[in-house]
């Protein structure tokens, strides 16, 4: 099955820009690392498969850690991103990338992992009920049994009475005094299902010389209530749902001897 909705244009351009998304993007990076390994502490986790590593925000600190990564993604530009990040944080030799989707991810990497993460908002990309589905299926086929999967998201729920159309974003002065600014301008599609469309915008410059870039990526804006319903149909156990700073992280577990 191939996935509806290819990101991929939209990553590779974002990818330079990625850590300005954050008010700190190595306290980011500390935060992501010690996050998961809370989760992580008990469940004999070694190695992590990161399914939609961007620019490399939970798999650098993940290997920083002592754990085991493979990280995968389908932008080209985000992995060249990430493979930055391993660099300046000297993690490179510890983590194996590779370029796939969710669909192919068993042709690239090498199960049973201990854990499976899924962070950045990236499961919303999958626009049908079968790609949720056959996503979260592929995750549980490559966990061992008694694995943990972590999906972070923005939980869409409190957006869809009001479906807002402006959503601020950063905004970030550099040493040279120039600025970098982003927002979002959001579309709403009735469906079934709803679809949004994330406009987003970037702002640079300095003393009344400004240019701006618009770019569009396209979601399935859902709860978390969904997708625990589904990890639970898809034989997932102790599903839980935790917040996450703008996300909100689902913590399930594939049974033992299963």
């Amino acid at each position: 099955m191939s996935i509806s909705n290819d990101t991929t244009e939209f990553y590779d351009s974002i990818a330079a820009f990625y850590p300005y998304f954050y008010r700190d993007w190595e306290t980011q990076l500390q935060r992501e690392g010690l996050g998961l390994r809370t989760i992580f502490r008990n469940r004999g986790v070694l190695r992590v498969l990161d399914a939609a590593c961007g620019a490399g925000t939970q798999a650098v600190p993940l290997a920083q850690l002592g754990f085991e990564v493979d990280a995968v993604d389908p932008s080209p530009g985000m992995l060249r991103k990430a493979f930055e990040t391993a660099d300046e944080y000297k993690v490179r030799d510890r983590i194996r990338f590779h370029r796939a989707d969710f669909d192919y991810l068993p042709e690239v990497v090498k199960p049973p992992f201990d854990a499976v993460v899924c962070k950045g908002n990236s499961l919303p990309h999958l626009l049908t009920d079968a790609e949720i589905e056959t996503a979260i299926l592929t995750f549980y086929s490559l966990l061992r049994p008694g694995g943990t999967l972590v999906i972070g998201m923005r939980d869409f729920a409190p957006f869809m009475e009001d479906r807002p159309h402006f959503i601020p974003g950063i905004a970030h002065e550099n040493e040279d005094g120039s600025e970098f600014i982003t927002f979002d301008l959001w579309e709403w599609e009735d469906g079934p299902p709803v679809i949004a469309t994330q406009n987003l915008f970037i702002v640079q410059g300095k003393a009344g010389r400004y240019e701006t870039i618009k770019r569009q990526v396209k979601f399935r804006p859902l709860s978390t209530d969904e997708v625990k319903v589904v990890l639970s149909e898809m034989g997932f156990e102790d599903v839980t749902d935790q917040p996450d700073r703008w996300e909100r992280v689902l913590v399930a577990r594939r049974p033992l001897g299963k």
